[in-house]
């Protein structure tokens, strides 16, 4: 099998005090489980590696296992690879390059989502906030940023993403692993 990059996006880690998973630690774990190139992005659970076995679902069952296993609670995981990550930065429904990060968010979804999903929501009662969906993501323009965003906490009401998994990054964050998860891509801060 060939050896692709991946991301690992973990939910809810590191944030209000609980379920502290350090960066050191989440590496050398992705290490023992036999991947490669393993670096990550921020505090917040973006990990980059390498696998030459698995897909998307697999890899992320078993790292939610290991860190059970190892860190002593759950946590959601998300794993793309980096050809997915790519198309859904470039299918970016808003003109990314004229925002600031803080205005523009994706969040990715365990599996395709609808329209349908979203239909109770009054769109045009939260503008200029909007959003718009893509392949197993949904983009959120918040031009006061995520934490003042109406719509954004709409948009992460439980009843909405029941069933899913969904977790959220800012563009600057979105682009970064991008650039990390381009085959022969810039080094991050490990």
């Amino acid at each position: 099998m060939t050896t692709k990059t991946y991301a690992a996006l973990l939910r809810g880690i590191n944030v209000g005090g609980h379920k502290k998973v350090p960066m050191a630690r989440l590496r050398t774990l992705l290490e023992g489980l036999g991947h490669g190139d393993v670096r990550t992005y921020l505090q917040s659970g973006n990990v980059v590696f390498t696998a030459d076995r698995g897909d998307e679902d697999s890899l992320a069952a078993e790292l939610r296992t290991a860190i059970e296993e190892h860190f002593g609670f759950t946590v959601d995981v998300l794993v793309r690879d980096g050809a997915y990550l790519r198309a859904v930065a470039d299918a970016c429904p808003f003109p990314a390059a004229d925002l600031e990060a803080k205005q523009l968010h994706v969040t990715y979804f365990s599996a395709p989502v609808d329209a349908a999903r979203f239909a109770a929501i009054d769109q045009p009662a939260f503008l200029p906030e909007e959003f718009k969906l893509g392949d197993r993501a949904l983009y959120l323009y918040a031009p006061e940023g995520l934490g003042r965003s109406k719509l954004g906490e709409q948009l992460s009401r439980p009843a909405l993403n029941k069933g899913l998994i969904a977790t959220s990054r800012n563009w600057n964050t979105v682009t970064r692993l991008v650039e990390m998860t381009r085959e022969g891509g810039p080094e991050a801060v490990r």
